[in-house]
């Protein structure tokens, strides 16, 4: 078996263990959000997309919903802080990105790992370069990664290309943010291991509590 073998099966371990302990602990924290959630505007609690996995299969990605119902027919992609299709709560949950929480599920299930790049859309990676599509093949997606972090303020960088139209805002994403932050993550990729994962979440955890 080889050390890479060996390695994915650690991370493995890793992921499901820790995701399942977040999880039971985290529940009393699901539960308040989802009560917020359902006062705070019609529709379900949890907000379902299909994204790219390893080997270019589709899965469900969860989130808890900061949108109104139908509101992603209006672009996938959010700009700035005051995008009208999010609701009270979804900017809170959003800032603090405690929307992401309920992808613990998705690692639990092995669709994802806790580190690794953030899982796309499949129509945009059928845009990206060859070279580009070969990344997406080989890794697993995950909750947070160097990416994430240089990026945890997206919405607000959209926000300052002072971009029209929900087809200018993905073209920008596709042109100018999306190749970068592959390249971001190439850096984990170089050295994965559990190590390198748990800098990583403890990078994702400060980076969070510093935003105000």
């Amino acid at each position: 078996m080889s050390s890479r073998q060996i390695n994915c099966i650690i991370k493995r371990i890793f992921d499901f263990v820790v995701s399942l302990i977040a999880l039971i602990v985290l529940s009393p924290v699901f539960l308040i959000i989802a009560i917020l959630i359902k006062l705070d505007s019609k529709g379900p609690v949890f907000y379902k997309q299909k994204r790219v996995g390893k080997n270019l299969k589709e899965f469900e990605l969860i989130k808890f919903r900061t949108m109104r119902p139908g509101a992603d027919k209006q672009g996938y992609l959010t700009v700035g802080m005051k995008d009208p299709r999010v609701t009270k709560i979804g900017y809170f949950l959003r800032k603090y990105k405690l929307d992401e929480l309920p992808q613990l599920i998705n690692v639990l299930k092995g669709e994802m790992s806790l580190v690794g790049h953030r899982p796309e859309l499949m129509h945009r990676i059928q845009k990206l370069p060859a070279h580009y599509r070969k990344f997406y093949e080989q890794f697993k997606p995950g909750i947070t990664c160097y990416a994430s972090i240089q990026y945890i303020k997206e919405n607000e960088l959209l926000e300052k290309a002072n971009l029209k139209t929900p087809e200018e805002v993905e073209d920008f994403y596709m042109k100018n943010i999306l190749p970068d932050k592959i390249k971001l993550n190439m850096k984990y990729y170089q050295n994965p291991n559990i190590l390198h994962d748990i800098k990583l979440i403890i990078m994702t955890i400060l980076k969070i509590l510093k935003l105000n």
